[in-house]
């Protein structure tokens, strides 16, 4: 059944796998591969799974600009969680082949600056390819069509491989974040330590109008933890932005930000809110004084006062 369905960017081996794994309900629903990001995703929105994850962001090469334009388009989503999962790469190869022998290595376009220095230092002769996802560059490898594949040291096992060399990573602390998507219902009730995130239209093209958009969020107390513009497609010039904002819809700060930017803008598009991943409340910084729910509320108050004269 789809509900007991969730889909992955696949085959078997996958970082997005071992992200999906680790959340609990992993344990009980079907774990459908899929060939790409559009095919996890549009599984969910025709029915044939419950929820998608999918990788949205990286800390070395910035957004996966496939699920964020994915996202963007189509018949609307929403994001339930994410999980961030720290990388670190093995060059798998075929039994019995050494550093000398690679000629041509393959994996993920993502994957690519974040073992460019390894590669140099190491490899700086051997032809790049990418492949659609990293546990695919590794079938390619089993197949013969490339000598080597980064990907993680534990899809080895599944498609014959041996890791030549493990924990490679041009930064130590690299991770990906991953999102869960399915349909759109009532967000989950707030936590404390959220994030929100939606898509905004710029309505006509002028100066200071992203400034505008800005603004929004920032005469309320609403820090931006992401922001990245992508093209329409319509034509040079003509962009929407991504936005990951602090905070939950169903607080004041958040919901006049989004009521503001849904005024101004010809179109907004809600992904989301949903819990931080990692971040609890004593991790969440102070709101700034006259953002918290209580001073909204009590100049909504005032206001009705002093339209019913009983000021």
């Amino acid at each position: 059944m789809s509900a007991m369905r969730y889909t992955y960017l696949g085959p078997e081996g996958t970082f997005t796998e071992a992200a999906l794994r680790t959340l609990p309900e992993a344990a009980t629903r079907e774990l459908v591969p899929m060939v790409s990001v559009p095919a996890a995703l549009d599984a969910v929105r025709n029915g044939d799974a419950a929820a998608a994850l999918v990788p949205i962001e990286n800390s070395v090469e910035g957004g996966v600009t496939t699920t964020v334009d994915e996202l963007a388009k189509g018949e609307p989503l929403m994001i339930y969680r994410e999980v961030v999962l720290p990388i670190a790469f093995a060059l798998l190869v075929r039994p019995g082949t050494q550093l000398k022998d690679i000629k041509t290595v393959t994996g993920h376009p993502v994957a690519q600056p974040q073992v460019r220095n390894w590669l140099a230092a190491n490899l700086p002769d051997a032809l790049w390819e990418s492949a659609a996802s990293n546990a695919d560059g590794a079938r390619l490898v089993q197949e013969g069509r490339f000598d080597a594949a980064f990907a993680g040291e534990f899809a080895a096992a599944t498609y014959g491989l041996e890791p030549l060399v493990s924990e490679i990573h041009d930064a130590a602390t690299a991770e990906t974040r991953f999102v869960l998507v399915g349909r759109p219902a009532r967000p989950a009730a707030p936590t404390g330590a959220d994030k929100t995130s939606v898509v905004i239209w710029l309505g006509d093209d002028h100066p200071g109008a992203l400034l505008e958009l800005l603004q929004e969020f920032a005469v309320r107390g609403v820090n931006l933890m992401r922001i990245e513009s992508r093209p329409t497609g319509q034509r040079i010039g003509n962009y929407c932005f991504s936005v990951d904002a602090e905070g939950h819809i169903t607080d004041r700060r958040v919901g006049e930000a989004l009521m503001g930017l849904k005024r101004i803008c010809p179109q907004v598009r809600f992904l989301g809110s949903y819990p931080r991943a990692g971040v609890t409340t004593d991790d969440v910084r102070p709101l700034r004084p006259g953002t918290t729910d209580g001073e909204f509320l009590a100049a909504s108050d005032w206001l009705t006062q002093c339209q019913d004269g009983r000021f």
